[in-house]
This record gives structure tokens, C-alpha cells and sequence, in this order.
């Protein structure tokens, strides 16, 4: 049989629920898995002297990933999530009425959108840190997604307004089931966004030599209905053309 993104994909996620390793929400099939260890993983992005050094992060809103989004509160840092699937602009910047860990712990949820600011594209910002969720991923650094492309895109986005480029650290938060030894790099074309570090409840490990990262939005690969579904889409071939007069 074929090895295929989505073979890999099911081989994950199969392996989580029968061995267990699974947490809400479950079943965790067509999801960024949510996993035993999910906390102790987030954990150690403290460790990571790109982290301690950020003054802005983007993370993921999945689950497995909430503990990083609180970490990131805590310590005063000015967390960034994506607006869901897109629909409504491309960034939020998470604002906590106060300080009180029960109200950072909220905002790390979806409730923390409640009181979030959207940010334009045309915001001068600059991405320290991305912390993103993977089905797999490999030591070298490729990493496989739920397949709706979604943080390959959200991505590429930022690289076209300049608010990351190729040198922003990719973090990947995992059970230790999901690092694959290898992964084929045929599977990987110019869009996908690889990891630069993989935290697992056991592992830091650093992907060396880093893998290049996307630059900016492949229009050739959007179907029509894929920028009709995305209306930010529609406003950043706008802010292209703007930028390129």
C-alpha cells in the first residue's frame, strides 16, 4: 500500500485510541489529537530559550495545546490565535480582563476570543514564536496536519504581510507516539510548514538543519471555492497588489 499524508493520519490516530492514549475530545480521527501528557509536553516550551526570549506567540487553538496558551499569558507574553477556520480576519490578540489565574486559564480556551482584539493585516506586529498542533511529524522536522491545511495557510499568510519569515521558530506540541522515525519527503511540496522543535512529555528535539519554510500564499494551489469560503483571503490578494504599487 501506498504511504500517503492520510494513510500516516489514520495509522496516528488509530494508535491513540487503541492504545489509550487518546483525551478528550475523542474520538480524536480528523482532529489534532488531544493525548495523555498533553500538559508535562506544554511544559516544556519553558525550557526553550526562543520561548523565554518571545515577546509574541502564536499558538494553535486545540486542545493539547491549551497549557501552552496559558503558559503564555502567565508569563506576560502577548499570545496570538488564529480566528476559527478563518472566517473572520486571520489573528487575535487574546487580552485577559485581569490577571487572576482562573481568567487566564479561561482565556486560554475558545471563551478567551470573548475578549480578544482582532488584528488587520496591515498590523505592524513581528511573531516571535508559532506553537502549532500535528497528527505526525518526523525528527527532521516534517510535519502532517489534520489535511484541511489550515496552519500551512494561516502561515503563509503572516509570511506575506512580514509578520514571520523563515527564521520564526516552529514549535510542535506531541505524544511521543506521534514522531514518526521518518516521514517521505515526497509527500511535502512548498507550502507545508515544517517544525523546528518537536516537545513530546519525554523529548525536546531539535530538528537540524532547519527546513525552509513557506514565504508566501501559493494562489495556484486555492480553488475558487476554497478563496470564496475564506473572505480574508479576498483582502490579502488585495494588501498583495496594494503592497507590490
Amino acid at each position: 500500500m501506498d504511504i500517503t499524508k492520510e494513510s500516516i493520519r489514520q495509522q496516528v490516530w488509530s494508535y491513540l485510541e487503541t492504545s489509550n492514549i487518546a483525551r478528550y475530545p475523542r474520538p480524536v480521527y480528523n482532529r489534532i489529537p488531544n493525548f495523555a501528557g498533553a500538559e508535562k509536553a506544554c511544559g516544556k516550551v519553558k525550557q526553550l530559550k526562543e520561548y523565554r526570549t518571545a515577546k509574541i506567540v502564536k499558538v494553535n487553538p486545540d486542545t493539547p495545546q491549551k497549557q501552552a496558551r496559558f503558559l503564555t499569558l502567565q508569563d506576560s507574553k502577548r499570545l496570538l490565535v488564529p480566528t476559527p477556520r478563518l472566517r473572520k480576519g486571520l489573528l487575535n490578540w487574546i487580552v485577559p480582563p485581569n490577571a487572576h489565574k482562573h481568567t487566564l486559564r479561561e482565556c486560554s480556551t475558545s471563551l478567551g476570543l470573548k475578549t480578544s482584539r482582532r488584528l488587520e493585516l496591515d498590523t505592524k506586529i513581528k511573531i516571535d514564536l508559532v506553537i502549532l498542533g500535528s497528527v505526525a511529524v518526523s525528527p527532521k522536522g516534517r510535519r502532517i496536519g489534520k489535511g484541511e491545511g489550515f496552519a500551512d495557510m494561516e502561515f503563509a499568510m503572516l509570511a506575506t504581510t512580514g509578520v514571520v519569515n523563515s527564521e520564526t521558530v516552529v514549535v510542535t506540541i506531541v505524544h511521543d507516539c506521534q514522531v514518526l522515525d521518518s516521514i517521505p519527503d515526497e509527500l511535502f511540496g512548498e507550502h507545508d510548514v515544517p517544525v523546528d522543535i518537536i516537545l513530546t512529555p519525554t523529548k525536546i528535539i531539535c530538528c537540524e538543519p532547519r527546513l525552509p519554510k513557506p514565504t508566501r500564499i501559493i494562489w495556484s494551489l486555492l480553488s475558487e471555492e476554497k478563496i470564496a469560503q475564506i473572505p480574508i483571503l479576498e483582502e490579502l490578494k488585495k494588501f498583495e497588489e496594494k503592497s507590490e504599487c
